[in-house]
Formats: structure tokens, sequence, C-alpha cells
């Protein structure tokens, strides 16, 4: 009788063992890439005054035209000649998660701003979009690397991704075209030879925007903070010395600090040429900051 229940039992045990592995032997079917959350302003902006990125005559940076490099095992190589480089396929943007952040040739990408990420294409290359879908065209400057996420051809700022209209669906159709500029147009602080006007200290020059873009109002960069009220006047008083542009000393009590400013800025060349200016001049590079 016992013997019978032994039986019995382990019966039960085998049956129940096989059921559970025809339960739990299943197919998974390999995880669909997942691009990184991202986001736009909070409230939707007006795009069609912003301007397209201009054409001019660039170096290659140093920064961001490693050739061939690899990502995520992948291995990429940086386009030697561009005339006539011509692409079709999907475009992506990136906008919050990475506004303020540098870009991959040490510029800092700004959502409101009219560049881009490229795979291979070389830092700086001037690109002509068209959105398959309704016909809507922008120019952007590439100044960093991607995307690697799908098949996505390149990655716009919000700003460029609105003016092209597909903003809202995350992804568009495009083709890209090079843009080669003519030579009439040069890189300020590079190429141009023509001379800076005067100003007077304390007062920002206007942008000569030579192919740069407008940046949010607000945007400073920020030299140091100093919880020592004389040494953040003595600080103030050297970098004042080394830029026409104003000096804001910002007491910030909450937290026991003194802030030393630079700007307000309102063009993206402005910051990338000041942020390059005080590191050469020895100072911790600026961070960008909004007020």
């Amino acid at each position: 009788m016992l013997f019978k229940l032994y039986q019995y039992l382990a019966t039960l045990l085998a049956v129940l063992f096989l059921s559970a592995c025809q339960t739990y032997s299943v197919t998974y079917e390999a995880p669909v890439e997942i691009g990184i959350k991202d986001s736009g302003p909070a409230t939707t902006l007006a795009v069609d005054h912003i301007p397209d990125a201009v054409p001019v005559k660039e170096p290659r940076t140093k920064a961001g035209n490693k050739s061939p490099y690899t990502v995520r095992g992948k291995t990429y190589r940086v386009v030697q000649s561009t005339v006539g480089f011509e692409q079709e396929g999907y475009a992506s943007w990136y906008g919050k998660k990475f506004h303020g952040k540098k870009t991959s040739n040490g510029e800092i990408y700004d959502m409101y701003g009219m560049t881009a990420a490229h795979k291979t294409l070389p830092i700086p290359t001037f690109v002509e979009l068209t959105n398959v879908e309704n016909g809507k065209k922008a120019i952007v400057r590439i100044n960093d690397r991607g995307p690697f996420h799908g098949d996505r051809i390149i990655d716009l700022t919000y700003t460029a991704a609105r003016k092209l209209g597909f903003a809202n669906n995350g992804t568009g159709r495009v083709k890209l075209r090079v843009i080669e500029p003519d030579g009439s147009r040069y890189y300020e602080g590079l190429s141009d030879s023509s001379p800076t006007p005067a100003v007077s200290p304390g007062v920002a020059p206007k942008p000569r925007n030579s192919g740069g873009y407008e940046i949010p109002e607000g945007t400073f960069l920020q030299l140091g903070a100093f919880g020592d009220f004389e040494r953040a006047q003595k600080f103030r008083q050297s970098a004042a010395a080394l830029t026409t542009y104003p000096i804001n000393f910002e007491p910030v009590p909450e937290r026991g600090i003194y802030r030393i400013l630079l700007g307000p800025l309102k063009d993206n060349w402005d910051l990338v040429h000041l942020q390059r200016h005080f590191v050469e001049k020895g100072f911790h590079e600026p961070k960008v900051v909004y007020r």
C-alpha cells in the first residue's frame, strides 16, 4: 500500500514537472531597440523665424573626427570627400536631455539651434535636409556624432525637427545633401581677416553671426563660484580685464557663495569662443547656466 502511494506521488511529480517545462518553454523575440527618452521645451515654440545654418568655410576640428572609431562594437569611418554626398533615411531629434552638454567637437549642444549629429560626415559639414513627406527644407551644421540607435541617419536639434515638421512624431524620412561652402564666408576667428569692431567695456558686442545661431535668452557662462567675498571680487576683476562682455557678480545667499557670470550671451559662436578664450587664459572651463 505504501509502495503504491510512493509510486503515485512520483508519477504526479513527474507530470507536474513536464507541465511546468511546457509552460515556460517559450521563444523570446529579439528585443526592440528603444531610443533614449527625451523631450523638447515645455511649451511649443514658433520656429519659422529661426534662420537656417549658413554654410561657411571652416577647417575640420580635431575633436570629433577620429577615424575609424567604434561604438557598440560597430566601426565607422569619417568620409574623406563630401563632394556629391547624398543620403536618404530616417531622421530623429534630441532635446532637453542633452541641452547645454558638449557635442563631439567640444561645442555646447543647443536644442534651439540648427545643428545635427551624423555618424560619418566630417565635423563640421553643412547639409540640406528635405522632408520626404511634406517637402519642407532646412540647413543644419554637423557638430556631433550619432545617432547610434536603429536605422536613423541623422539626429537633429528640436528646432530643426520642428522646422521640418516631424518633431511631434519623433522621426521623419528625409533626403540629405551636403552643401559645399563657396568660400565667400569664413568662420569668425579662424579665417576672417576683417577687423572686429571696437566696443565699450561692459557692453556685449552685437554677434556677427557668420553662420552662427541665436541661443535662448538668459544664457551665461559661469566663470567661477566662491565662498569668500574678497576672492570673488578679485576674480571678477581679473576676468573683466580679459573681455568686453559684462561680468556679473551674483550673490547666492541660500548657498553662501558668490557666482561670477559672463553674459548674457546671444550667439552660439560667441559662447564657444569665450569658453575657449578663458580656458586658454588658464581658467577652469566655464559652464553654461541659464537665468
